[in-house]
């Protein structure tokens, strides 16, 4: 275990490095966008992808890119197999109210802020050093290690699928997007739209012009937008009197402003991962369930806000929708409503569903059918991904499990399922192993994404641990 030591002590020698690293990583807004060209998913994806190619080639890595769509950096072993290290270099977008810049990179109270820093640069920043400890140490290796920088996973994994079809699939191996200890199952995911089209509405009275809400499918949409128009006249004043009651009655951040002749309502909520819509408030579900309270000269709008109400409303895990299913490794299917588009011709919601591992995508959509025919209501599907699981007894999980309370001590906690969607499902015998420890925050998809500097060393020792015992060769772990 001598190589074991020295692996470890170099982790903690490189220290102010990493942190610069993912500083440096951290302030390139890499928001994935659908482009044509050179670039597929944009500059600053690009730019971040390129950054970390060229760290990879400086500290003596053989580096890949796959057309810009992924690439990998390599530490090469004696012609076994391939260790996956599966990361991404992509975000979410950054929202609003943030109390730090959100590309910044600044260090305060020993947290690193920014986007990314725990979704997902931190942990490719705290792998890529993991490796760099296993071959700076020269313990001979029997597997290759490869770090695989994905650069889509926030959107449709457009980039992974054209990188595996250039290059063959890890053997095995781990995903740095989950939490810790280790991830033996994924929910299957779904992405549709509930849509339906208005007929023409001649009646004079208060109309809704417009209602937007969220910025992605994944996220609790943290600010909704409505604006109506009273075609009769007048009117206005109710409806702040009416407003401000819901704001003293629910708690909640509601507004409303005169815009020339119209009247703007807004929602503010609070952001979170879709598959922990519990740890959010979804400003869509807050200003509908306001506009319940007005009535619209459009059957077409009251029938669309009273479907909403009635079977979506502040509901997580779609039981009067229909789709409420449960199973004993997963627990109960969640929903959130991502984002919603109303204008006077069409209504559309984006609906995140993460249902379990022993469900299907054909059984939440006939779940769901009767209740849309009821309302004329339509749906778009847009993606779909199967649920994984693996044993708990699997000899890797295992071996990564040992890792985990090796290092922490925790003795007690045992393998995850989650709701949230990882690189694993793209690959065989690939799971999520951290890097969020037990207790803290699930900041990845909100405000203040921050990520503990004794975090990031910690799951980097963890990490340089796992790739000794799992590729190095087997007498150098005896």
């Amino acid at each position: 275990m001598e190589y074991l030591q020295s692996i470890i002590s170099n982790i903690e020698a490189n220290k102010e490095q990493m942190i610069k690293t993912l500083q440096e990583l951290v302030q390139i807004k890499s928001v994935a966008e659908e482009m044509e060209g050179q670039y597929p998913f944009g500059e600053g994806v690009e730019q971040a992808f390129s950054y970390m190619l060229e760290k990879g080639t400086s500290e003596g890595f053989a580096v890949k890119d796959a057309d810009h769509y992924g690439g990998h950096i390599d530490l090469p072993g004696n012609g076994g197999d391939v260790m996956g290290i599966v990361g991404h270099l992509d975000v979410v977008p950054e929202g609003t109210d943030w109390d730090y810049d959100p590309y910044g990179g600044e260090i305060v109270d020993g947290k690193i802020y920014g986007r990314g820093t725990m979704d997902d640069k931190g942990p490719v920043v705290a792998s890529f050093y993991a490796m760099k400890a296993v071959k700076d140490s020269g313990v001979p290796l029997k597997d290759t290690v490869r770090l695989i920088l994905g650069l889509d996973e926030e959107t449709n994994w457009k980039g992974m699928k054209y990188y595996l079809e250039k290059v063959a699939p890890p053997d095995y191996g781990f995903t740095p997007d989950g939490d810790f200890p280790a991830i033996h199952g994924e929910k299957g995911i779904l992405v549709f739209e509930i849509a339906k089209k208005f007929g023409s509405s001649a009646s004079k009275g208060l109309e809704l012009r417009s209602l937007s809400g969220g910025n992605a499918a994944n996220m609790v949409a943290d600010h909704a937008r409505a604006v109506v128009r009273d075609t009769a006249g007048g009117g206005y004043e109710t409806i702040k009197e009416k407003a401000a009651a819901f704001r003293q009655q629910h708690q909640v951040k509601l507004k409303c402003r005169g815009i020339g002749k119209s009247l703007e309502i807004t929602a503010e909520g609070v952001s979170a991962h879709g598959a922990k819509p519990e740890q959010g408030e979804n400003a869509i579900s807050i200003l509908m369930d306001f506009l319940g309270n007005l009535n619209f000269a459009s059957d077409d709008i009251n029938e669309l806000i009273e479907f909403y109400n009635t079977y979506i409303g502040y509901e997580l895990d779609g039981q009067s929708l229909g789709c409420g299913f449960s199973d004993e490794p997963s627990g109960k299917l969640v929903l959130n409503v991502g984002m919603a588009a109303v204008s006077t011709q069409a209504a559309s919601f984006t609906i995140n569903v993460r249902y379990p591992v022993t469900s299907s995508d054909e059984a939440v959509y006939e779940s769901i059918m009767p209740v849309l025919d009821r309302y004329n209501l339509g749906i778009v599907k847009e993606k779909h991904e199967e649920p994984i699981y693996i044993p708990e007894d699997d000899p890797m999980i295992a071996t990564l499990m040992d890792i985990y309370k090796r290092q922490t001590g925790d003795e007690n906690s045992r393998p995850l399922v989650i709701g949230g969607g990882t690189y694993a499902r793209a690959m065989k015998h690939v799971i999520a192993f951290g890097a969020r420890f037990p207790g803290e925050p699930e900041l990845g998809h909100q405000k203040n994404e921050c990520l503990a500097v004794e975090s990031l060393v910690a799951m980097a020792k963890i990490y340089a641990e796992a790739i000794f015992r799992l590729a190095a060769d087997e007498e150098e772990n005896s």
